[in-house]
């Protein structure tokens, strides 16, 4: 095997040899600096979800129900401002009693009461039908309560890798075990 010294095992061992080479100083370096990274990553979302007004601010389209104005795999960014009305044409991300998974899909109808209570109804799409038949049993609208988010932008196809992680779980480990070992094992220049 080529750079892994004649052996199979030559890569993994290179990798436990930096480690043991590495003394305790630059160890807890690098475990603090990968600390520094999550946090920051978590610190980044929960602004995100500050700035936006919606607990999950950005979501990956999982099914082709929207098809063709979203794809499996797109990404996207959403905001969920209370005074803003709910409008016919919109894309909104909404939970159903229920269901874990939010799910994506257009309003297609809107009735507003005199209260300022607002009702609507969604439907995918690329579905023949409305959504009634995902709302929980005897629900035949969804309220404001129910929604995520309202679609603002997206980016195409970048959340396949979400998709790849939850459909090939051992994909997902191995990548994140590699980032582990890139970060811990990464020398100061």
């Amino acid at each position: 095997w080529p750079g892994s010294g004649g052996t199979r095992g030559g890569a993994a061992m290179d990798l436990f040899g930096d480690l043991r080479r590495m003394n305790k100083r630059q160890l807890y370096y690098q475990v603090l600096n990968f600390a520094m990274i999550v946090s920051s990553a978590l610190m980044i979302w929960k602004g995100l979800i500050v700035v936006t007004g919606s607990e999950s601010p950005i979501v990956v389209v999982l099914s082709g129900s929207m098809e063709p104005a979203f794809h499996r795999g797109d990404l996207l960014f959403l905001t969920n401002f209370h005074d803003d009305p709910i409008r016919a044409g919109e894309i909104v991300v909404f939970k159903v009693e229920g269901r874990d998974i939010p799910i994506v899909h257009r309003v297609i109808k809107v009735h507003e009461k005199g209260n300022g209570n607002i009702k609507f109804l969604t439907k995918g799409d690329n579905n023949e039908v409305d959504d009634r038949g995902l709302y929980k049993e005897g629900q035949n609208w969804l309220e404001k309560k129910d929604v995520v988010g309202r679609a603002r932008g997206f980016l195409p196809y970048v959340g396949m890798v979400t998709i790849i992680m939850n459909d090939y779980p051992k994909f997902k480990y191995a990548l994140l075990a590699v980032m582990g070992a890139y970060v811990l094992l990464k020398r100061e220049s």
